[in-house]
């Protein structure tokens, strides 16, 4: 009888455990299974957390410094856990991401992941592509530090950069309006135009780009541009690193209509008990509202 699949945990879309709830993941570790509630129904689930259960664990983050200084990744290895990362490195802009650490700590972080980890199993991912109006009128984006980025990437081994532009939910840029700017979404050619643009930067430094749930756009680039669909849950790639089988059925919790490719994975975050305190004024995961201002 052929064994069952092992399952991927994502760590997650829904917060930042990487940064702020280490001790909740480990107790789960620990306790070899995680109580997740489902984001809209609130329904309890029993999530198995073992090495026999669990082929690859894929961490999101814009900030491994805790774990890295804890070496939590070391320890999941010896027990035998695959471990993917997922890290969010944007440009620096307070305006935008107010608690993130600066730019060269969070590139500092990305160089030691390389050192300690395979760099094939990172992720850059620079997202969202951010277009602003302040009050005095001016025109602002959060392209600025790419190319700095991209070189630090480039020299940890780094070989994919996924990106997407920022999706204009109502509570998003009502938000946005409460901070004293007004996002704006370019055009279409103007979207596919900078998404040519990027990947041109990219790749003269050894790494490819490609799109999470950005359908539309690629359909406006020409037959050969070299930006791609990506996956943020690649279980393709993750069999490639580290063998056995994995499900390669598309995710339908995701948006698949939009062009996203990831592969099926249980999510373990909460919005409601993990709030993510990056603050990201951009964040979809955010509640509306006065909790905006929650510290």
């Amino acid at each position: 009888m052929t064994a069952p699949l092992r399952c991927v945990l994502s760590a997650s879309r829904r917060t930042d455990i990487p940064a702020f709830y280490l001790d909740w993941f480990l107790e789960g570790i620990r306790r070899g299974r995680f109580e997740v509630l489902g984001p809209y129904q609130r329904q309890p689930r029993q999530v198995p957390a073992t090495v026999a259960a669990v082929h690859t664990i894929v961490f999101w983050s814009k900030d491994f410094g805790p774990f890295l200084r804890r070496r939590v990744g070391e320890d999941l290895q010896r027990q035998g856990f695959h471990l993917f990362f997922n890290f969010t490195v944007n440009s620096q802009d307070r305006v935008l991401e107010p608690r993130v650490p600066a730019l060269q700590e969070r590139l500092d972080q990305l160089a030691e992941l390389g050192r300690r980890f395979s760099p094939a199993a990172i992720h850059w991912r620079f997202d969202p592509i951010c277009h602003y109006r302040t009050a005095d009128g001016r025109r602002h984006d959060n392209r600025g530090d790419l190319e700095r980025i991209a070189d630090a990437a480039a020299a940890a081994g780094i070989r994919r950069c996924v990106t997407s532009f920022v999706d204009l939910y109502p509570k998003v840029c009502r938000r946005a309006e409460r901070a004293g700017i007004r996002f704006e979404s370019p055009t279409m050619d103007e979207k596919a135009a900078i998404l040519e643009t990027m990947a041109a930067t990219l790749a003269r430094r050894g790494i490819c780009l490609e799109t999470c749930c950005e359908s539309e756009v690629l359909a406006h680039l020409p037959p050969d541009s070299p930006v791609r669909p990506g996956a943020c849950i690649p279980s393709d790639r993750l069999m490639a690193l580290f063998g056995g089988r994995l499900s390669l059925r598309g995710d339908a919790g995701q948006r698949r209509r939009a062009g996203c490719r990831c592969r099926v994975s249980v999510d373990i975050g909460s919005y409601a008990l993990h709030p993510c305190h990056h603050n990201c004024l951009f964040c979809y995961a955010r509640p509306a509202g006065p909790s905006d201002s929650r510290p």
